[in-house]
């Protein structure tokens, strides 16, 4: 980073935040992604649109590295620093805009919480469906960035599924808006689609327009407790084959109830092989007819028991049992991996054993919960980073259990991205023609590769 280039960051933007000490960067040098770590040269915080335009014109024209971060609760190392690049963190561009209860649609800055986006659209009545599990602190920039999902994916979707329109910087500085508040809008290429899940590598998420709808009337929560995993998976499939499309069907396997029961002590049985979260919402009336019908396919099904909520109160307490999950299992090891593979439904049952087998066969914890409904699992290995004869049985492992899952029919990730994390693993799950067409489109968007690099793909 050169001394001319310092020299115009000052006085072209002489009132942006900027960190160049290494006891301030060190923060920055890692995001949720277990033993990744690199030093940026730069951190700076642009409040603006025109900031992160006039940026990313200066940057590129020196070629120098930009990567973009928000709250930096990403797991598969998608917004780790380039060594000797900039990070732009959105963090103060975290403005809710504009709520039209007319159009049911949001407007929010790139830094705004996902938690604060729900909490606007509820203040109007309405709803705002995806629910990463960090939501009470992610950026609904980074959630477009790596198309987040959540537990309510199965009824709802992901974050994809609610973008109507986005600003983007691109690496030449321009800024586009992609989108607009029309339900129905087939004129050109639908470019917003290559910007969500793109992880920062073709342009910079300024501000993004997000569907809302109406609020459900109700929501039902109930929790099945099962001597087999088995059973718990076979249950999924019963619910799936009633028509009944529940909001949550999460699960949690033994090794994970133990660790929340150690964690946060709710209340399940230590012997139980899986519980089902499953949780419904709309009219009363339909609420009322999917728990009695889910309840009862749940016994059907070998369920050792069916816990109903009854109240707000007796819901939040079963929920904690999944919303706890990686928590509990983080306090277990020194190092955490939480993993993301996703298979379908029907693969459930063979995919959960199949990872029970890896963890005996290898000698490694691994807890696995997830999102059941809609086949994400996210087996979580509780390892050692300081143990290197450790960590190459949790890499033979995790390249065993990816390559089972696309196997399946499944993929190496369904929420948390590629980021450098998993793109060794790109091309056995895609295949070269899918790769050559990705890297055509970033060279298209990025020819200089100043965005993201390294990141999903080497170019």
């Amino acid at each position: 980073m050169t001394a001319e280039f310092l020299s115009r960051l000052a006085a072209q933007f002489p009132s942006i935040a900027c960190l160049r000490e290494k006891e301030d960067l060190i923060p920055y040098s890692f995001d949720g992604t277990a033993t990744c770590q690199s030093m940026p040269e730069l951190v700076l915080f642009p409040r603006s649109t025109d900031e992160v335009a006039g940026l990313v014109q200066l940057a590129s024209g020196h070629r120098i590295p930009i990567v973009t971060r928000g709250s930096g609760t990403g797991l598969s190392g998608g917004s780790l620093p380039v060594e000797g690049g900039i990070v732009l963190c959105l963090a103060q561009m975290d403005r809710i805009l504009e709520v039209d209860s007319n159009n049911l649609t949001l407007l929010a800055e790139a830094g705004a919480i996902t938690a604060s986006i729900a909490q606007a659209a509820e203040a109007a009545g309405l709803f705002y469906p995806p629910d990463p599990g960090s939501m009470k602190i992610s950026t609904i920039g980074g959630n477009v960035a790596e198309n987040s999902g959540g537990l309510r994916g199965l009824k709802y979707g992901v974050t994809r599924d609610y973008v109507m329109g986005l600003e983007v910087v691109l690496p030449s500085g321009e800024v586009l808006f992609t989108g607009n508040k029309c339900v129905k809008d087939v004129a050109g290429y639908t470019l917003r689609d290559l910007f969500i899940g793109s992880e920062g590598t073709l342009g910079i998420i300024t501000r993004v327009l997000l569907k809302l709808i109406p609020k459900p009337d109700e929501r039902r929560t109930l929790l099945a407790i099962y001597d087999r995993m088995e059973d718990a998976a076979d249950t999924v499939s019963a619910i799936i084959a009633a028509k009944i499309i529940p909001c949550t069907l999460e699960f949690l396997d033994g090794v994970t109830i133990n660790c929340v029961e150690d964690y946060a002590k709710v209340g399940l049985p230590r012997d139980a092989a899986a519980i089902l979260l499953m949780e419904t919402d709309g009219h009363p009336a339909a609420v009322a007819e999917e728990v009695e019908k889910m309840v009862s396919l749940a016994e059907q099904h070998g369920a050792r028991s069916v816990r109903v909520a009854e109240t707000a109160e007796q819901a939040a307490a079963l929920a904690t049992a999944r919303r706890a999950a990686f928590s509990s299992l983080a306090r277990v090891a020194p190092t955490t991996i939480l993993e993301d593979a996703t298979v379908p439904r029907s693969e459930l049952a063979k995919m959960i054993r199949f990872i029970q087998e890896t963890s005996l066969k290898h000698n490694l914890k691994i807890g696995t919960f997830g999102h059941m409904g809609d086949g994400n699992l996210h087996p979580t290995f509780l390892t050692n980073e300081r143990d290197h004869e450790e960590m190459a049985r949790v890499e033979k492992a995790m390249r065993e259990i990816f390559d089972y899952a696309v196997a399946l029919g499944g993929t190496i990730t369904g929420e948390h991205g590629v980021g450098l994390a998993k793109k060794e693993f790109l091309r056995g799950a895609l295949g070269d023609l899918n790769l050559a067409v990705m890297r055509k489109i970033k060279t298209a968007f990025d020819p200089d590769g100043i965005l993201n690099p390294g990141k999903i793909f080497d170019l």
